[in-house]
């Protein structure tokens, strides 16, 4: 097995010797707790500007109504800043959560955090799912989030020791920020002994967060089979830029040894029967179904291909020739197979895939030997297909530099898709572009343009701006019609899309622009319910689709939990169900009220665990409405997701298109001009997604404007003096 001889020769021996450089500018004693039935009832809060560690009480009415991960972000953000606040206004905090069930070995994926912070990219709150062992760790040590709040003077290190009782801040002046270095420089310098080195994870970032507004952050794990640090990313709405913003280079945590009951539950033996059986589940179907345990998420990308559903050329096209060269038996063959590749203890879904062995090709690493976590699915689209490229190992040098770097690989893939469509029509040139030569396909141009975000450099300041503010850049500089750019440019809210083509399908084209902080996919994946399957046709089931898995997959953040166990396998016997049943795989939703009765005692239906998350997710809303958006105007997305804007688009589906006009609409497309027919057809579309929007307001007990009434505040429990005060100028006229 090949290790990153680079990383442990030139980094982890010169680990001590960049420790000595560290100056300790506070400490703080605490009382090391394990939490008892999910929760330890209290939070930690630093403060870098005031040098202030403090402790914060979890009360009983946050438990009940923001329950943790997430929700506890939500809360604490909230609390944290003021309408007028900016992304990089030192009260701006980020909070990392991993809910009441993280950290449990029993169940599949039960190690996930929910890191919250205002976006740099959509100016509202964001939230990100990650792995890797910090929350956990850090729950295991006595506190069930962590605030970090202000702006420290020099970069430093905050370190919680758990099993000490001790936490540092410290300057660290010497170590790399880049995540690869960090998470493996740190994990050595505060592990005590090698046996210790799994019990230590480190939250990085990087240069590419340092310098751009689409910085993600990385979290690390030990893994000891390898004798190396993993990484997994919290990749959304600019995370890591906030981060670095506030010159923090690294979280690490030191938790104690972890054990199956630490989370003392209610009834382990109640969580272990569920656990068992999903385990089962996965080892004796997911070779028949996803194949998660050999491909991870890249088992996706000819599924995508095969319906058209593939994002190819900034989301023009659907498929292309060559996506065998990045499909499923690619990374099957490439991906390390001869070990468990979870990210937390006890998950049997192992889809965190390595690449070991890659030869960097490009930039400062270059000649080094790393392993690549991934690419996962949106990667490989993003960075791969939407750009044009098929090439794995240039796919592989693109993930492991976005990755060191801190750069998020959805928003990186988007953009650079948006910005090569805009050099194809002659918006962009060399001259603009500093020299870069951004046509499709050009893998080197876009590796140089990653190496400019993360240098600060060149064309990459401007792109590392995320597509909202480019529109505007290239508009003022006349270099494009604002109008045109805004339809192909694949943001809603500032966030950029994830990549999945929703023409087709109405349902997702809601799924993307409806979600509270902006186009991602783990709020609503409906297109094979939606286009492939026609199980919603009627705008008041896709009102209802909308309605009931936003809500679900919030609750997976609520709790720390990971969704790909509840339907990416699958009971064999799942189909016995309606179709649309089917598609909320009832008996695992069935297995997350045993789960959380099991560990913290309260008793959940099903029905209630879609109101636990409602309510969340309803405040969510408000405090959209409270940042400057959150109303109708903000939910309407790019015309690219839902139809034809250029000929190509129309010619490569002009059957479909020429049928849908005349079987649909009544209107003969004869001797129209493809012009014309855009036109015809975009009205339409846009007139669907209307409709669409007054159903799924409807449903979510929200006004035409998209704000929740007070009736739905009241009933949700949220209608707090401070939440009423900022929906009451927009319900006066209702």
């Amino acid at each position: 097995m090949t290790t990153n001889k680079v990383t442990h020769t030139s980094y982890v021996e010169n680990a001590s010797t960049m420790k000595k450089a560290h100056k300790i500018l506070k400490e703080y004693s605490f009382s090391p707790t394990l939490p008892q039935k999910g929760y330890n009832d209290r939070t930690l809060h630093i403060d870098l500007s005031a040098l202030k560690i403090s402790e914060k009480k979890v009360t009983k009415e946050m438990k009940d109504l923001f329950v943790g991960g997430r929700g506890f972000g939500l809360w604490y953000l909230w609390q944290a800043i003021k309408p007028t606040t900016k992304w990089n206004d030192p009260e701006n905090d980020i909070i990392i959560s991993p809910g009441p069930l993280g950290g449990n070995t029993q169940y599949p994926g039960s190690g996930k955090s929910l890191v919250v912070t205002l976006s740099p990219l959509t100016g509202i709150p964001i939230d990100s799912n990650v792995g890797g062992y910090f929350g956990p760790l850090m729950k295991f040590s006595g506190f069930d989030a962590i605030e970090i709040q202000g702006k420290a003077k020099k970069d430093v290190v905050v370190f919680i020791d758990g099993p000490n009782g001790k936490i540092t801040i410290e300057e660290a002046p010497d170590e790399s920020s880049n995540s690869h270095i960090a998470a493996e420089v740190f994990t050595h310098e505060y592990a005590t002994d090698k046996n210790d080195l799994r019990n230590i994870s480190v939250v990085a970032a990087g240069t590419g967060a340092e310098n751009g507004l689409i910085g993600c952050l990385n979290f690390s794990w030990y893994d000891i089979r390898r004798g190396m640090t993993r990484l997994k990313q919290a990749g959304r709405g600019g995370i890591g830029s906030v981060f670095r913003d506030k010159k923090v280079k690294a979280l690490v945590v030191r938790g104690p040894v972890v054990k199956g009951d630490m989370n003392n539950p209610a009834d382990l033996n109640r969580i272990a029967k569920a656990g068992i059986k999903m385990h089962k589940e996965i080892h004796d179907n997911d070779d028949k179904q996803c194949h998660m345990r050999r491909q991870g998420t890249a088992h996706l990308v000819e599924i995508m291909d095969a319906y058209d559903l593939l994002p190819v050329h900034n989301f023009q096209f659907g498929k292309h020739k060559d996506v065998n060269n990045i499909a499923s038996h690619v990374w099957d063959k490439r991906f390390n197979q001869g070990t468990i590749d979870g990210c937390w203890y006890g998950c049997s879904m192992a889809c965190s895939k390595g690449a070991d062995g890659h030869i960097v090709k490009t930039g400062p690493y270059k000649g080094d030997s790393v392993i690549v976590d991934g690419p996962e699915y949106e990667t490989a689209a993003g960075v791969g297909a939407n750009c044009g490229i098929f090439d794995r190992d240039w796919l592989l040098e693109a993930n492991f530099y976005c990755d060191t770097y801190g750069v998020d690989t959805i928003s990186f893939g988007t953009l650079c898709a948006f910005l090569m469509e805009c050099y194809q029509r002659g918006i962009l040139n060399k001259e603009r572009t500093e020299g870069l030569e951004l046509n499709f396909g050009n893998a080197e141009s876009q590796l140089e343009l990653l190496h400019q975000i993360g240098r600060g450099e060149g064309f990459g300041k401007i792109a590392g701006q995320g597509i909202a503010r480019m529109k505007v850049i290239f508009s003022e500089k006349g270099w494009g019609d604002f109008n045109f750019l805004n339809s192909i440019g694949m943001e809603v809210k500032g966030l950029e899309y994830s990549q999945y083509m929703s023409k087709e399908s109405l349902a997702q084209q809601g799924g993307y622009a409806l979600t509270n902080k902006g186009p991602q996919h783990d709020e609503a994946w409906l297109i094979f319910m939606d286009m492939v399957n026609n199980q919603i046709p009627t705008f008041e089931l896709k009102a209802e689709a909308l309605h009931y898995f936003p809500l679900f997959r919030t609750w997976f953040g609520l709790n720390g939990l990971c969704k790909l166990p509840w339907n990416d396998v699958e009971p064999v016997d799942n189909f016995r169900h309606p179709p649309a049943e089917a598609a909320k795989v009832p008996e695992h939703v069935q297995n997350y009220c045993e789960l959380f009765a099991g560990i913290t005692g309260r008793e959940l239906t099903r029905a209630q665990l879609i109101e636990m998350s409602e309510s969340v997710y309803n405040f969510q809303r408000v405090f959209n409405i409270r940042m400057g958006k959150g109303l109708r105007k903000h939910d309407i997305p790019p015309y690219r997701s839902q139809g034809p804007v250029t000929k190509e688009e129309y010619e490569s589906r002009a059957e479909r298109y020429d049928k849908q006009m005349k079987e649909t609409l009544n209107i003969d497309p004869t001797g129209k001009s493809v012009d014309e027919k855009i036109a015809i057809l975009r009205k339409y579309r846009e007139d669907r997604y209307q409709q669409l929007v007054d159903a799924v307001y409807k449903r979510r007990g929200w006004t035409e404007n998209g704000v929740p009434t007070l009736e739905t505040l009241k009933k949700l429990r949220i209608d707090f003096p401070e939440v009423l005060d900022v929906v009451k100028p927009f319900l006066s006229g209702n």
